[in-house]
């Protein structure tokens, strides 16, 4: 018996353990199910068909399981569809027309290109030479990791490739390198290069077109409600000023409230020379990656002379660094970010279509306008905005929050007389600025959090100052921006 009761208690131990595990799962279906049948419940409006309200039903049920996450965000997004062509809410043939988008497979393709950067070592590189000429101070350092980021953010949609694959293990390792460790030697260095990194990266997103994932299905929406398109060159062109201008101001304000105790780091510069020296000259499948980041972006940013689609660019990029044996196939499937992305992506899209179509969407902004009925569209598009933005509290990622309200606040704010793109591009750059609020705001979030150099409270206060200063900054700056420009 002895002998026997270490293995049973060891299966005692994972039986019950394995009984948890369901039980948490069980109760993280709880409110995906509560959500889909309070819909149900609710008095269908006249003039919404059935099929359209139980599409309602499942698309709210999705969004809240993006949240909640009972299984993982894609595989719910997977059930929705599924659900909704079992039920009849969309036939088979819409229900899955999402995947069939080209910017679909844009993003896709540009996620594997993050591939090639971190796997040729290409990110590593760019990164340790801003390290060697702006590292000599703590602030230069956190502006050399800063400007990295800007730099692959031209054509690396996920921010949590950039973050977890090239920009988070080096900021590790230049915190620990100056005896910084999660704990009380956190504020030497690490604490305050994870919160400058992470509140930059969250501007940094609002900046490109391919700043984060959901970017691309902001455009989309803003398309479907406006028809407006906004290109790759537009979003950067509207949004270079006030970004730049956020930049400026973030990181010394970061250093001001939140100081590290080391504030002169040379051997930074030094560790990056020595790093650059044992890499030694560019390989060719740095060459062959640095070419195609340089024509990819070009592309991209010359769209309207040439014509090419975004995606073609980017699957030409691909086919490029496949032939070139930089990518091989394998890397390409094993890419598990990029496919997750590809199926969320495609199945959101064509059920926020299908709201829009079944008239839901109208009819929600008309109710909602009446909260603001009678003001003029300054006030109430900055209520509005301040509410979009103040919400991301209560969402695990932008995907979730841009696909539950993006589209009814934009129609709403255009409701009350705001000027088309003054409202589809304020609502985008919210969209990404707010992620800076927790510490679940977005991928990168997690990651950098993770790591321990920072406790929950200091990261929620660091968050709710900079929202303080973003937000006037994207205001007056870039309304002021976009005016000279024409665009409202």
């Amino acid at each position: 018996m002895n002998v026997l009761a270490p293995p049973l208690k060891e299966t005692d131990a994972r039986l019950n353990g394995e009984k948890e595990h369901r039980k948490r799962v069980l109760l993280r279906w709880l409110p995906v199910v509560v959500a889909a049948l309070a819909v149900l419940a609710i008095p269908r409006p006249a003039g919404i068909a059935a099929q359209g309200w139980q599409l309602l039903a499942i698309f709210a049920a999705t969004i809240v399981g993006s949240i909640f996450q009972p299984v993982p965000g894609a595989a719910v997004v997977l059930l929705g569809v599924s659900a909704a062509a079992l039920t009849g809410a969309l036939p088979v043939g819409e229900a899955l027309k999402g995947y069939g988008d080209p910017i679909v497979w844009m993003v896709l393709a540009a996620f594997f290109l993050s591939r090639g950067m971190v796997k040729t070592g290409l990110g590593r590189r760019v990164a340790l030479h801003f390290i060697r000429r702006l590292g000599s101070r703590s602030l230069g350092l956190g502006y050399a990791l800063v400007c990295t980021d800007a730099l692959l953010a031209t054509v690396i949609p996920s921010n949590g490739a950039r973050a977890g694959g090239i920009l988070f293990p080096i900021t590790q390792s230049l915190a620990e390198a100056y005896d910084s460790k999660p704990g009380p030697t956190a504020g030497r260095l690490g604490a305050f290069l994870i919160c400058l990194v992470y509140q930059c990266e969250v501007v940094i997103c609002a900046m490109f077109l391919t700043g984060q994932a959901s970017n691309v299905l902001i455009a989309k929406f803003a398309q479907q409600v406006t028809g407006q398109t906004l290109t790759y060159s537009q979003w950067a062109l509207a949004a270079i000023v006030p970004g730049l201008a956020a930049l400026l101001v973030v990181p010394p304000l970061i250093y001001r409230v939140f100081p590290p105790e080391i504030k002169r780091t040379p051997a930074a510069a030094d560790l990056a020379s020595g790093e650059l020296l044992r890499m030694g000259g560019m390989s060719g499948g740095e060459k062959l990656m640095l070419l195609t980041f340089v024509l990819v972006a070009s592309l991209w940013m010359t769209s309207s002379l040439h014509g090419i689609h975004y995606a073609v660019v980017a699957l030409a990029g691909i086919g490029v660094l496949l032939l070139s044996g930089v990518l091989k196939w394998d890397e390409l499937l094993a890419e598990k970010g990029a496919w997750d992305v590809f199926v969320w992506y495609g199945g959101l899209v064509r059920m926020a279509e299908g709201l829009g179509e079944a008239g839901i969407t109208r009819q929600f902004a008309e109710a909602a306008a009446s909260f603001t009925a009678g003001w003029s569209w300054a006030p109430a598009m900055a209520v509005l905005l301040l509410v979009y933005f103040y919400s991301h509290y209560g969402f695990a990622s932008i995907t979730a929050h841009v696909s539950a309200m993006y589209t009814p606040f934009l129609v709403v704010i255009l409701a009350a007389g705001a000027p088309p793109y003054l409202a589809l591009f304020s609502l985008a750059v919210f969209s990404n600025l707010n992620a800076s609020l927790t510490h679940y705001g977005t991928t990168p979030a997690p990651i950098y959090f993770g790591a321990g150099y920072v406790k929950q409270q200091t990261w929620w206060r660091l968050g709710l100052l900079t929202s303080l200063v973003n937000i006037p900054i994207w205001v007056v700056v870039g309304f002021s921006w976009w005016k000279a420009l024409g665009f409202w």
